[in-house]
Order: structure tokens, then sequence, then C-alpha cells
């Protein structure tokens, strides 16, 4: 009996293959060629499971945003007590920053998939979908405060939610720049949740990220 092929784990193996090479050597000019010798099969074989390139950096994107989005999950759920929102969005936040390997890479591969997506329409709309859910959680979790007492209610806005993920893709994008390092990208978050917030102490303040 023909063995069972998993096509998603194939799937995932082939894109981790990319996500080496973001690592190294970034992703500019590189070919299905070459992410098929990185995982260390034929292009034809590559070629089964992606098409084109595009597809298999938007595989790739999506794949890593959910490991990026289940890593924050670990994080909130290791906050002792019910996490205070300022918690929460601090979690969320410093999962968006490139503070070690693993989202550095994650964050290599979004910017490579941002860069094409300028150009290409469908790619800009794939790009931009997400972005109303994190605004409109991030808006919630202000209100939450809001409503606590944490925060003023005049902060408790879209707009505001918008300048922390512009916040946080900035920082990002910074410390892929080597113009500031994971340390000082973390220190400028928190400098500004606590002109938002107030110099309370917070739970998060207190672990490492």
């Amino acid at each position: 009996m023909p063995k069972k092929v998993d096509h998603e784990a194939r799937r995932r193996e082939i894109s981790e293959a990319l996500w080496r090479i973001a690592g190294t050597r970034g992703l500019d000019g590189v070919s299905l060629r070459d992410v098929a010798a990185e995982a260390g099969i034929s292009l034809g074989r590559l070629q089964h499971y992606f098409r084109t390139k595009d597809e298999m950096l938007l595989f790739a994107l999506r794949h890593i945003n959910r490991l990026a989005a289940e890593r924050i999950r670990r994080r909130i759920e290791a906050l002792p007590g019910e996490p205070a929102p300022r918690d929460v969005l601090r979690a969320c936040l410093s999962g968006m920053l490139p503070l070690d390997d693993k989202s550095r890479v994650g964050q290599l591969v979004g910017a490579a998939y941002y860069a094409r997506a300028v150009h290409d329409e469908a790619l800009r709309a794939e790009a931009r979908q997400g972005i109303p859910q994190l605004r409109a959680f991030f808006t919630d979790q202000l209100r939450l405060a809001a409503a606590r007492g944490e925060l003023p209610p005049e902060r408790a806005t879209e707009d505001e939610a918008m300048l922390l993920i512009g916040l946080a893709d900035g920082l990002a994008t910074y410390v892929l720049l080597d113009v500031h390092d994971p340390r000082t990208a973390l220190r400028l978050l928190d400098r500004h949740l606590a002109d938002l917030f107030g110099d309370a102490p917070t739970a998060a303040a207190d672990h490492a990220v």
C-alpha cells in the first residue's frame, strides 16, 4: 500500500527551508530552485506543492504568522492571574518585534513579502487583511483599560490602536536594520506604554521576553 503523504507537512518543510535562506542571506533574487536545494528535494517536487514563488512566500508568511500568534498566546497565558489590558497589549506588541532568532526570521519573511506586495494588488490585499482584526483587538483592550480606570477614555480609540501597530512595525524594521538592538526596541515600547498608561508597574514588565 503506498505511503500516504502529508501534503501540509511537506509545505511546512519547504517553508522552513525558505526561512533558513531568509535568515542567512535574505530573499532577494532567491528562486524556487534555490529553495528546493535548501529543502533537499527536486525542483519538480517543490513545484508540486508551490507553482510560483509568490504562492510559496504567501504560505510561508501565513505559517510563520500562525506560529507567532501561538507564541503570543502562550505568553499571555503565562501571565499571573487575569492579565490586565496593558499586559495583553505588551505581550502582543513585543511578539511583533524580532527579539530572537525565530521572530527575526519571521520578520525577514514578512519584509520580503511586503516588498513584493507593494507592486502586486493581490498580494497587497492579503497583506491588508489582518490589520482590521488586530486594530479591533487592540481597541477592545484599550477600551477595557479605560473602563477599569487604567487609561484616559480619550486614549481608547482606533487611532491609538493603529499608533501601537505602527510603533511595533517601525521598531521591528529598525531592529532588522540594526538601528536598534532588540533590548532598545523593547525599552522604547515600554516607554510608550508607560506614557499611554502611566508609570504603574505591570506583570508583563517583570517578565523577560
